[in-house]
């Protein structure tokens, strides 16, 4: 059994007992220093850690754990326990800590944090929301405080100025997608003054698997305002006119296509027009996909919501509204005009950057989950990190009951329906957390028909959060959540108002009873939804429902004929349990492969784009831009500098008339030009040269994107899409540095340059006047046809 435990210790990338014995040899050590870091004033804390070599001398490390400890107690209450002092270590040894829900991981994370300032690191804890980053950074402030560290917070509404003075800080927190929008914001920089984010260093990210696994593939994105085409509104006209003969969904819902009759209907209903003619087949008939795909694979509620007149998209991981983002390609659009609305622009892309490229600039990360171990083979296969598992404080109370498989959705919902009204009779508080929007209302209404008051928490009410989790461990509390597993907030028994004799009726009870309302693609988010309850010791409870109806075991599975309940109340047994066990196998299966299979196409793309970053940066720096282009056109750089090119001089040595009138005339005409400032010049070559290479840049990502949506056509004539794709965008890029510095050789001879600077507008090229940024919610490889993709490149690969 035991080398069994170690085999998968390995496979998952966990760490060696001997790394985490060599962490608790330390703490105990750290003991011995107790006395003296507690005889120690105030003020005395920063000599001290300066005085330490918490890299090199053990000795000293141990000494530091001391230090923290004892200024953790003073400045927020809050004592280590020995545990958190070992997840810190395994932080600072570059590790993803595993730590249960309520064990402290935000101190954990802070001790790393100040461990790596003094070893003289500059450290971002990257969180998944602003709200989070705030709190952390204000919770955690005191103690950094008491070691002279400068801490900083980032969020949506900081100014430039803030934003600035936050990364030169010792510590900033922030979201993963602030860092991420000013990494491409100085994309748009015109001189070193206007940069905003400085050299990544080291990166604590909290919510690891969340950040890493979930959203590593998630494009941010910062666009410019461009004439863009609209949709056709007689399009959605007609499709929202099309029966269910006219079109076919494939098993896992992510693909709708035409059937013969379908495109017959449509050809007649827009006129008689031929859809597959070369007129019509790139651009009717790709309107025509992106109309289909809004109206019959997108669903209200599920996918999206509505509210204050616009479409907002749903974080499918954290049951909240998702902030900031859209899809692309003219599902956007189309969404909104299939509910009326406003069309709002997605812009021509400027710049983009997967979260997983983001964090890869990070030569040091590290991280923090309650579920680090389900998500192991990605952090190992994508990231090179390891797992520490760090044990909780106190020993788990939870009873995990056996899950509950029925044949049918209504038997399921029937049974929880019942289960939660024999478990809320007692006085127990119960949380249910569902997959969707809908899902939550439709069991909030089948629990009132029962007589059970419940509160909702989904994406239409997300502003309201912490107040209904606050009070979701009350007395005969129930709440229905939408993706509990996202949100980052403790369940405390008894309720907000910390009454003792409140908590200890609950406890008495069995503490929290947590429903889940069917299996989710990965057990990590099971996990997370468990470990509501049983908090640092606490008593609870969690148990599964689930039925073969469910997304998870249709999308997974096939049955040659349909399994049949023994049971006159549908309930599968043992039997059950093990489809959907099955089920989950396979879909985390499948999104292993498809992140693996979106990174092979993501890869070129992000080195392509670190290296034209590098290029911009060294134009931005230094006076490369003025160099190349005085070496390239000599004659106009002697132009507006007023002096003379070497070959120049040696041609009118030759050309000199006989008349000196003649000459002496000529020469005057020469330097009658008044000479540009050669700073002035400079910053004139540098804009011109940014100019035409941004350019550059955004048309081959426009490329990348019309490359990418095809490439599945590729297969077709039996080509592998991967081998295809790379060679395409290979050969474009190829071409892209000297098509961008020929363009810039003619507008630095073209030009209007004065002492004022270089006037590009007057030359019709305008940069975008407004900008925005936005997370791309979803791509043709991580959903939509995705599984379908892999499928076809596993044949080639």
């Amino acid at each position: 059994m035991g080398k069994l435990t170690n085999s998968m210790w390995r496979l998952l990338g966990a760490q060696s007992t001997r790394n985490q014995s060599k962490s608790l040899a330390l703490i105990k050590e750290a003991g011995n220093h107790t006395d003296w870091a507690a005889d120690l004033a105030d003020d005395a804390f920063v000599t001290e850690a300066e005085k330490l070599d918490i890299g090199a001398r053990p000795g000293d490390r141990a000494k530091f754990l001391a230090l923290v400890r004892e200024a953790a107690d003073r400045s927020i209450g809050l004592r280590p326990f020995d545990v958190q002092l070992q997840g810190a270590l395994r932080l600072l040894e570059g590790d993803i800590v595993e730590m249960a829900t309520g064990e402290g991981k935000t101190l954990a994370g802070a001790i790393a944090a100040i461990g790596y300032v003094l070893q003289g690191h500059q450290v971002h804890v990257i969180s998944v929301n602003d709200y989070l980053a705030g709190r952390d950074a204000e919770w955690m402030g005191p103690l950094f405080e008491v070691f002279g560290i400068a801490v900083h917070a980032l969020s949506e509404n900081s100014s430039r100025d803030e934003r600035r003075a936050a990364y030169a800080g010792d510590v900033t927190y922030a979201s993963v997608n602030e860092i991420g929008f000013d990494v491409l914001r100085d994309q748009l920089a015109l001189s070193e003054d206007d940069l905003v984010s400085p050299k990544p260093d080291v990166a604590i990210i909290d919510e690891a698997d969340s950040v890493l696994v979930d959203e590593a593939l998630v494009p941010l994105v910062l666009a410019g305002s461009t004439e863009t085409e609209v949709p056709d509104q007689a399009i959605h006209d007609v499709v929202s006119r099309m029966k269910k003969k006219h079109y076919e969904i494939d098993p896992e819902g992510r693909n709708v296509t035409l059937t013969d009759e379908g495109a017959a209907f449509v050809e007649e209903e827009l006129g008689g027009i031929n859809l597959y003619s070369e007129e019509h087949v790139g651009t009717t008939l790709v309107h025509l996909n992106v109309a289909m795909h809004a109206h019959f694979l997108l669903e209200r509620d599920i996918h999206y919501i509505v509210r204050d007149g616009g479409v907002h998209l749903i974080n499918a991981s954290r049951g909240r509204v998702a902030q900031l983002q859209r899809w692309p390609d003219g599902v956007q659009a189309a969404v909104e005009l299939k509910e009326g609305l406003a069309q709002t622009d997605s812009g021509e892309v400027i710049d983009t950057i997967t979260v997983q490229a983001l964090i890869g600039r990070y030569p040091k990360v590290c991280g923090m989950t309650g579920t680090a171990l389900p998500a192991g083979e990605q952090f190992r296969q994508f990231y090179d990190l390891r797992i520490s598992q760090i044990p909780p404080n106190t020993r788990n109370g939870r009873t995990d009951l056996p899950d509950r498989v029925y044949d049918t959705k209504a038997n399921k919902v029937e049974a929880i329906v019942e289960y939660v009204k024999s478990v809320h009779e007692t006085g127990q508080p119960v949380l249910i957390g569902t997959h969707d929007v809908a899902e939550s209302e439709e069991l909030a209404y089948f629990l009132d028909k029962a007589g059970v008051k419940s509160v909702v928490l989904n994406a239409k009410n997300d502003a309201e959060e912490a107040k209904i989790i606050a009070e979701a461990g009350k007395k005969g509390a129930v709440t229905v959540s939408t993706q509990m597993a996202g949100r980052g907030t403790d369940i405390r028994l008894g309720g907000s108002a910390d009454d003792p004799k409140a908590r200890e009726e609950v406890v008495e009870l069995g503490g929290l009873c947590v429903v889940g309302t069917g299996r989710y693609d990965t057990a990590r988010l099971d996990d997370q939804l468990r470990g509501r309850a049983g908090r640092q010791g606490d008593p609870g409870t969690s148990v599964f429902f689930s039925s073969l109806e469910d997304p998870l075991v249709t999308k997974n599975m096939a049955f040659k004929r349909d399994p049949v309940s023994p049971n006159e109340d549908g309930s599968m047994g043992s039997k059950g349990i093990d489809l959907i066990e099955q089920a989950q196998r396979i879909a985390e299966g499948v999104r292993l492969e498809l992140h693996a299979n979106t990174w092979r196409y993501n890869k070129l793309v992000n080195q392509q784009r670190e290296i034209v970053v590098e290029r911009r940066m060294k134009i931005l720096t230094t006076d490369l831009a003025l160099e190349e282009l005085a070496e390239l056109e000599p004659e106009r750089y002697a132009e507006l500098t007023g002096e003379k090119s070497p070959a120049k001089v040696d041609a009118e040595a030759g050309e000199k008339s006989s008349d000196p009138a003649e000459d002496a005339a000529a020469e005057e005409t020469t330097t009658d030009v008044a000479p540009v400032p050669r700073e002035v010049l400079s910053q004139a070559a540098r804009e011109i040269m940014l100019y035409h290479l941004d350019r550059a840049w955004a048309d081959h990502l426009a490329f990348v994107a019309d490359a990418r949506s095809s490439i599945h056509l590729r297969a077709l004539g039996k080509e592998s899409p991967l081998d295809e794709f790379h060679r395409m965008i290979v050969s474009e890029f190829t071409d892209l540095p000297g098509e961008a510095l020929e363009n810039a050789r003619k507008t630095f001879r073209e030009a209007k340059i004065t002492a004022d600077g270089v006037d590009l507008d007057t030359a019709d090229m305008h940069r975008s006047t407004t900008t925005w940024t936005y997370m791309v919610h979803d791509n043709l490889f991580a959903s939509g046809g995705a599984k379908t993709l892999q499928g076809i490149i596993g044949i080639f690969r």
